[in-house]
């Protein structure tokens, strides 16, 4: 394996998220040992964290919003209340304002009134707190992915985050909740057990909120006799569809149903009723189904919070689990059809090891399957932006880099339902997808500061690996700018 430079690109890109232009050296010593590379990653563990003191809990800023919406309810009536009372008041005499004798001003005073009337120039309004604590997540995420050195425990990070898809298509707080979601469910868990992260992630407001777990009461508990809504089957069904055994896992629709009464009363506390814990999970023991219920051949007893909690904990270890976990991530890294040998390699790792995902992830990169020399996934569009920006060592700028994501038809945090972005080849290589990556390429050169030239910029970032054709079109190209748009556009660079 040592020195080959399709299998340095494959440790930067199939594993990474590209090199970051620079020096040449990187991918020459890269070549060198590509597994032994992404392998010390690993050891890495805290590297994955991110925090900065402008990120907010993802409770706090729940609270920030739910305040910052009362306050924008209360200037609303305020506007309606004066309009109403401007309607009916009685209308002034013609000609201007009234002397104190009821008759019109003299000219030269009503233009004087009117000079001293008039209001100052309006000052720009100040940032909503839910934009302001969006764009500080974007940036603090983007400038992490652009800049980072540790590229396999991000793409990680990204594989789990889309795994455990949300959506800001669902309103209400997902717009400042999102990027703490990642934060706090997600990346402490991206090297942990399986059966930590899915808790976390259950419990997280976020996922709640999303699929409505907050609505749902059981039919028998107290709230549920008052009257009240019922039961909601969102958040069990996706936890066994998509989170845990697989659409295939060998579930029931009535097994869909024991799990969302097992998980009623799984909430949070209400922001507007609580200023110091309002934001945070906690388990609501008026909404919970009462009894013992049979989930996957099993009976739990009748319980709280700990009913709900050993269920995700069994379901967390079943067969079809690992096997759906390991389908997953070997699709995502190595091919859209992986090798039958790989999956089973995983699935018996996760399995052994009772869900760790060091383990896992370790058996991943060891994997020979995992060397194929030929790029056979396309990067998504999150991906090629980063890589673009790292190559071009371009400082992360948020907001450009998400209408960037947009246009290309990934949008932060949007995917188009709770089994997040597709993860194959076709859904990305279209046509107009391509066309649209063409252009991104064109404003990316265009923008690019001082540093190397295009040909330059082939062997930092493809080395010896760049074949003839990248290397003849991109030192024909017209012009600098164009020459780097031709490089990020080449197979080398846009496959993994």
């Amino acid at each position: 394996m040592a020195n080959d430079p399709r299998l340095a690109l494959a440790a930067l890109h199939r594993f990474g998220l590209g090199a970051l232009g620079g020096s040449p050296s990187e991918i020459v010593r890269i070549a060198a040992d590509p597994k032994g590379f992404v392998k010390s990653q690993l050891q890495r563990r805290g590297a994955v964290a991110l925090a900065a003191p402008e990120l907010m809990r993802s409770d706090a800023a729940f609270r920030a919003h739910r305040a910052a919406e009362e306050v924008r309810r209360r200037e609303r009536e305020k506007v309606a209340a004066a309009g109403a009372a401007a309607q009916t008041a009685s209308p002034g005499p013609p000609g201007g304002p009234p002397t104190s004798a009821g008759a019109p001003a003299p000219a030269g005073a009503q233009v004087a009134s009117l000079v001293a009337a008039k209001p100052a120039p309006p000052k720009p309004p100040e940032p909503q707190i839910e934009q302001t604590i969006f764009q500080a997540e974007v940036q603090a995420r983007f400038a992490r992915l652009v800049g980072t050195e540790n590229g396999f425990l991000e793409r990680l990070m990204l594989f789990w985050s889309n795994h455990f898809a949300i959506s800001l298509a669902k309103g209400g707080p997902m717009r400042v909740l999102a990027g703490a979601f990642e934060r706090e469910a997600i990346r402490p868990h991206v090297l942990g057990r399986f059966a930590d992260m899915l808790v976390a992630v259950e419990k997280h407001p976020v996922m709640l909120i999303y699929l409505d777990n907050q609505q749902s009461i059981g039919p028998a508990s107290r709230s549920g006799q008052n009257g009240r809504r019922g039961l909601n089957e969102n958040l069990a069904r996706e936890i066994l569809e998509l989170h845990t055994l697989g659409v295939d896992g060998g579930y029931s629709q009535d097994d869909v149903t024991s799990l969302a009464r097992i998980i009623t009363g799984w909430t949070f506390v209400q922001p507007d009723d609580d200023a110091l814990h309002g934001g945070r999970f906690t388990f609501a023991p008026v909404r919970h189904e009462p009894g013992p219920h049979v989930l996957l051949g099993k009976t739990y007893p009748e319980g709280g919070l700990e009913q709900g909690e050993e269920a995700l904990a069994d379901i967390a270890r079943h067969p079809a689990t690992g096997h759906h976990i390991a389908t997953k991530l070997a699709r995502h890294f190595v091919a859209d059809d992986p090798p039958p040998a790989l999956v089973e390699n995983l699935t018996r790792v996760f399995r052994i090891t009772d869900g760790d995902l060091y383990a896992v992830s370790y058996a991943l990169v060891d994997a020979a399957e995992s060397w194929d020399r030929e790029a056979r996934k396309l990067r998504t569009p999150e991906e090629f932006v980063i890589a673009a920006f790292r190559a071009l060592r371009q400082p992360a700028a948020g907001p450009q880099i998400v209408n960037m994501m947009n246009a290309l038809g990934q949008p932060l945090w949007y995917p188009p339902g709770p089994n997040g972005f597709p993860d194959v080849l076709d859904a990305w290589a279209s046509p107009k997808g391509m066309r649209s990556r063409l252009d991104v390429a064109a404003e990316l050169g265009h923008q690019a500061g001082p540093g190397p030239n295009p040909n330059e910029l082939v062997d930092i970032v493809i080395g010896a690996a760049a074949s003839a054709e990248t290397r003849q079109a991109v030192s024909r190209a017209a012009s600098r700018a164009e020459g780097f748009a031709l490089l990020l556009m080449a197979p080398e660079f846009q496959r993994r």
